[in-house]
């Protein structure tokens, strides 16, 4: 009886390997296309996210990837940090920009996210992300659930907490990293 299972088990196991083996391959023969569109969408964004900047240069500082943003005569107005870390479902991927100078926050844009749609997703909304223009970028954000009332706090998404958290220590991660790399104090 056991050997019957394995002699009809072989169409299925094949068949695993032959779509795995084609989902690998489209993966693989699209991730450039993938990579070029991240990389546009993050262009694109500097603009809104660094005021004053009219372009990017990718830059990678230690094994941080940045955007310099320049201004019309290509002047260094800002810093752009692209960072991941993980939220509640899945891994977020986001855009923190800095002043020329490093110490304030200018913006925030979330480049991909899976978070629960209705809650987590929340984080990609521009009412939530403005609150982090301002914010110091010399002290770590925190979250808090009662309203921020000091400069380095940032209100949490109700019901999404765990999103909330995720994306304010991914900022506060990838500004470490960059000072670290940087030599910025």
């Amino acid at each position: 009886m056991k050997s019957n299972y394995i002699k009809e088990a072989w169409l299925v196991i094949v068949l695993c390997l032959m779509f795995g083996a084609a989902l690998a391959g489209v993966q693989g023969a699209l991730q450039p296309r993938i990579d070029a569109n991240k990389l546009a969408d993050t262009l694109g964004q500097i603009p809104t996210l660094v005021p004053g900047a009219v372009s990017g240069v990718p830059e990678t500082i230690g094994a941080l990837r940045t955007f310099r943003a320049l201004d019309a005569e290509e002047r260094e107005v800002g810093r752009v940090l692209a960072a991941t870390g993980q939220g509640f479902a899945d891994r977020i991927e986001l855009l923190v920009a800095l002043d020329r100078e490093g110490a304030t926050i200018t913006g925030l844009y979330i480049v991909d996210q899976k978070e629960t749609p209705g809650l987590g997703d929340f984080i990609t909304k521009e009412k939530w992300r403005a609150q982090f223009a301002g914010k110091p970028a010399t002290e770590p954000l925190s979250v808090t659930k009662s309203g921020a009332v000091r400069p380095a706090q940032v209100d949490g998404v109700t019901g999404a907490t765990i999103s909330s958290e995720a994306v304010v220590a991914i900022v506060n991660t990838a500004i470490a990293k960059w000072r670290k790399e940087a030599g910025t104090p």
